[in-house]
């Protein structure tokens, strides 16, 4: 849903296959984003070259957003029906408590963790390209609002706990277990440098008693015992077809559980392309709700029901997904 076609939002569309990237990728938590550590790398070629300046880590010592940004997430906040809550406050950093902005509005200190957690993409950005969208005003509706976007249906299902697929710069999983608020999230993401981005900012964000992050394939994910058929939701955007986000995402949500997908119009061919398949797979197409607010018009929100289990052999490894349909 975030992601069209051209120049597109810039979140990560995790690959399904090693890449060199990849290959070898430590942990998040030791992996180095540029933050500075001490050494001096030796190019063959260069020379010495100095150790890149550290990352930030904190929100408050970044500038504050412009006003355009403000005035386009008040915007789309109130045609979602999610205008500030009048009267609260918070302080930068001081993160959301389990319970808070139970009503329809969004409060002022989950305002301010949505806002410390932009402040935090655009300091990073540069280094290591985490959104192809570097204009405040459009990240405040192109990514903020488009992951608000499905923050009525996550309520009316009840949903407290969640996977974020692919999940980037943080979009749509982090804007989303602040304002449910979630009692716990799990930030999936491939490559390592940006999950070290995920820790870093989930911990700016006061988040980390209830979002993780994974530096892991969801295939592996999937296979994890703790996990397979755990969850209440996956949320995906940006990431792969309804058929592919099917096999990867279902294996891992208990029955009743949900898929969401964030997809752009036109989707009838892909929606009637993936109803065998989730067939095979315990589950069913609930719904494919498009998006009213300005600006955000071409973009839908899939939702799949599981239904029943998922047979073990889900999902497949990606030479016989390639090979096989599903």
């Amino acid at each position: 849903m975030g992601n069209r076609g051209g120049e597109g939002s810039g979140e990560t569309q995790p690959r399904t296959e090693p890449s060199r990237e990849d290959l070898g990728t430590p942990s998040a938590s030791r992996v180095d984003a540029g933050s500075g550590a001490a050494g001096i790398y030796v190019s063959p070629d260069s020379g010495p070259r100095p150790a890149r300046e550290p990352l930030p880590t904190r929100a408050q010592d970044l500038p504050p957003l412009p006003d355009a940004y403000h005035k386009a997430l008040r915007a789309g906040l109130r045609e979602l029906g999610l205008a500030a809550e009048p009267g609260a406050g918070a302080e930068p950093g001081a993160g959301v408590e389990p319970g808070a902005g139970v009503s329809e509005g969004l409060s002022a200190a989950q305002l301010t963790a949505i806002d410390d957690h932009v402040r935090l993409l655009l300091a990073w950005n540069d280094a290591i390209n985490l959104t192809a969208i570097r204009d405040p005003e459009r990240i405040a509706l192109e990514h903020v609002v488009d992951s608000l976007t499905a923050l009525p249906l996550l309520r009316y299902a009840g949903i407290t706990e969640f996977i974020d697929y692919g999940s980037g710069g943080g979009f749509p999983g982090l804007p989303l277990a602040v304002a449910l608020p979630a009692a716990r999230v799990l930030l999936v993401e491939s490559v390592g440098k940006k999950a070290r981005f995920l820790e870093t900012v989930t911990q700016a964000m006061g988040l980390t008693d209830r979002v993780g992050v994974a530096a892991i394939r969801m295939e592996s994910l999937a296979r994890d015992n703790r996990h397979r058929a755990r969850w209440q939701a996956v949320l995906v955007r940006g990431v792969a077809d309804l058929s592919e986000l099917a096999e990867l995402s279902l294996p891992l949500l208990r029955v009743g559980g949900l898929l969401v997908a964030w997809k752009s119009w036109p989707i009838e061919e892909e929606l009637d392309a993936v109803r065998l398949p989730l067939h095979r797979l315990g589950a069913r197409l609930v719904d494919c709700e498009g998006v009213t607010v300005a600006g955000l018009e071409n973009h839908a929100l899939a939702v799949i029901e599981k239904t029943g289990p998922t047979h073990p052999e889900y999902p497949r490894n990606p030479a016989v997904r390639r090979r096989l349909h599903l």
